[in-house]
Formats: C-alpha cells, sequence, structure tokens
C-alpha cells in the first residue's frame, strides 16, 4: 500500500525509465549502507558512486549534491515507515489508539533491519527541517499520522488532534534515540517505556471514541 509524499527534492534527472529507476535506487541503497557503515561523515560522492558500481557523474545526474541524495533516503525511510503503519493499522481493532503499538514496532523494527533508518531515521537527526524548508519533520509527520486517525476513526482533523500527534512524534523520536543509541537492537527497557508513556498520553489527550 503506498502512501503520497511531496516530493523532499528537487532531483536533477526524474526517473522516468525502469533502468534509470534502478541506478537511483542503487544510489540510495549504497548511501545507506554507508551511513550503517561508518555514519552520515562517510558518505561522499565517490563512496556512494563506487560502492553502486556506477560513477561520479551519474551521481550528479540526479542529486546536485550529497545533501540532496541524503534528504531523498530520509524520505524514502520516511515512506517505508508510513507504508509500515498504514498497513499495520488496517489490520487492527477498530478501538481507540488500537494501532499504537504496531506502530512503535514497525519503526524499531525498521531501526534494527532497514539500512541507514538507525542513524538518519528521517533526517531529524541532522536537523530538524530536514525534510521541508518550510516547516519541522515532527509537523510534517504528525500531519501525516493526523490524516490517518481520520481516514480510520471518521474524525476531523483538528489544531488540537495536530498538537497531540506532534508531541507524541517529538517524545517518540527523543526516547528512539536514546532506546538505539549504544545498543543496534534497542534497549528493550526504553522501548517498553516509551510504549507505555505515549500510549498513555495519546489515550489521555485524544480520548477518540
Amino acid at each position: 500500500m503506498s502512501v503520497d509524499i511531496e516530493p523532499a527534492v528537487e532531483l536533477r534527472n526524474v526517473p522516468v525509465q525502469r533502468r534509470s529507476a534502478d541506478r537511483m535506487e542503487a544510489l540510495l541503497d549504497a548511501a545507506a549502507h554507508l551511513i550503517d557503515e561508518g555514519g552520515i561523515d562517510a558518505v561522499t560522492t565517490t563512496a556512494v558512486a563506487y560502492r553502486s558500481g556506477s560513477s561520479v557523474g551519474v551521481l550528479y545526474r540526479y542529486f546536485p549534491n550529497i545533501d540532496s541524495l541524503l534528504r531523498q533516503l530520509a524520505q524514502r525511510n520516511l515512506v517505508t515507515y508510513l507504508e509500515a503503519v498504514r498497513e499495520g493499522s488496517d489490520m487492527t481493532p477498530d478501538d481507540p489508539w488500537s494501532s499504537w503499538d504496531l506502530t512503535l514496532d514497525a519503526f524499531v523494527k525498521l531501526c534494527r533491519t532497514e539500512p541507514s533508518f538507525r542513524r538518519l531515521r528521517f533526517g531529524e537527526l541532522i536537523t530538524d527541517r530536514f525534510l521541508s524548508d518550510s516547516e519541522p519533520n515532527n509537523v510534517l509527520i504528525a500531519r501525516y499520522f493526523a490524516d490517518m486517525v481520520a481516514e480510520t476513526h471518521s474524525v476531523p482533523v483538528t489544531k488540537d488532534l495536530l498538537f497531540h500527534l506532534q508531541m507524541a512524534v517529538a517524545m517518540g523520536q527523543a526516547l528512539m534515540t536514546e532506546a538505539f543509541r549504544t545498543n543496534a537492537r534497542g534497549d528493550k527497557r526504553i522501548i517498553e517505556e516509551a510504549r507505555s508513556v505515549i500510549g498513555d498520553y495519546l489515550r489521555t489527550s485524544v480520548p477518540i471514541k
């Protein structure tokens, strides 16, 4: 199930043919693995080109610089995450915030299995406006969650709903940063604390009927 998200960056060339799309995905995959191995600083034009079996010229054909490549990768991470959340929420009971556990579990799973996710996530570990120059990542992500909640429970997207979801996103990001700071699998105690604290906050602050 796809999630429609505005492009994070303007590509120099938008892939149309399958071969071009595959080549761009290979560049993103290479950057993702480099991040896992050496952090954000390991992502250079030369390293990405070499790792993807391409050339620096091909990289610049799509991305004007490394920052734009990282933004595209962060957006891919966000799409992957939101698709997992939506798929999970479609299978949960129609009870208030019954999908919260799956929302957290999807994040934890991607931190453990998806290249670059633990160290890059959606780019907020670099700057809070990584996906958009006009608004912080937390606001952007809260809006996507608000749309999902509105669709699932047939409730309006209000300023209060957006505010509380933004706070939940901020708490979740902070706690997940702490959980995965020194443990690639995530500190189970912190993960469960996040499940409890944020779940209680959502059920108390947004009592969906």
